[in-house]
């Protein structure tokens, strides 16, 4: 399918790995080019050295001011055509062993940034009349995942910021949803597997059967998979979609509008 992306220019934060990297790799393997932003220069690097001429990378952690800076700075007056907003989670744990630093620490992770950079990339999108803006959230929006009362909580909030945006701005050409994972097989899940090992005794590798048992589809999700989904609403393909929670969880949430 040609997702008419070819020659767009598309911001991904957390590129470095995991979805982030799966996301702009598939971006780039349909001609579009990628503003590729995270922590992990060397990794970025790779990247680049893969898809030679169409990538920009940025390396810094975007909860900070100067690397939001850095960004606009970066674009140089250009529009971007759509971002992907992706971040790491907070640590798995309880409610009962959640300290406030830690409540405070998960915010700005989770939502704080997120807000801040969507608010500088608003303005560009409502210039030009057109935008794409994808947070990459967790299926734990729609049902808790135990161990993880921080992203449980939280990333709700995302999700309430992108629907309440999504409603002011969709007779604008722009476009704004949340994609929800449900686990897929990359190293953020490792450690609710080290979680669960602890408090039920068991190995991680046993901790991660246990899970992937619960799953109707019998196995995490591929992030491959999980790219071709991101980079089709991120496509002028998906104009009518917007203001939409989408779970790509093997089937793992129960409920019947889930």
């Amino acid at each position: 399918m040609d997702l008419k992306i070819n020659g767009q220019l598309f911001i991904v934060t957390g590129a470095s790995s995991g979805l982030g990297n799966a996301v702009a790799r598939a971006l780039l393997s349909n001609g579009a080019r990628v503003l590729a932003v995270a922590r992990r220069e060397d990794m970025l690097n790779a990247l680049s050295h893969d898809h030679p001429g169409m990538v920009e990378i940025l390396a810094g952690d975007l909860q900070q001011e100067e690397t939001l800076q850095a960004l606009m700075l970066r674009l140089n007056e250009r529009l971007p055509d759509g971002i992907f907003v992706n971040a790491g989670g907070p640590p798995a744990v309880s409610f009962a062993d959640a300290e406030i630093g830690q409540w405070d620490e998960a915010y700005r992770l989770l939502v704080r940034w997120k807000v801040m950079l969507v608010k500088r990339l608003l303005p560009l999108f409502l210039q030009q009349k057109y935008g794409r803006i994808l947070f990459s959230e967790s299926v734990s929006i729609k049902q808790p995942v135990e161990n993880l009362v921080l992203s449980n909580s939280l990333r709700m909030a995302v999700a309430g910021m992108a629907k309440t945006l999504a409603l002011e701005v969709a007779a604008k050409g722009i476009t704004v949803n949340v994609i929800g994972p449900g686990f897929h097989d990359t190293s953020a899940v490792d450690r609710i597997f080290a979680r669960k090992s602890e408090l039920e005794g068991i190995s991680p590798e046993e901790a991660r059967k246990a899970v992937v048992e619960q799953i109707p589809a019998g196995m995490m999700g591929k992030p491959e998979d999980f790219a071709s989904l991101a980079a089709w609403l991120l496509s002028p393909l998906a104009g009518f979609v917007t203001g939409q929670v989408i779970t790509p969880d093997g089937g793992a949430n129960r409920y019947s509008l889930g």
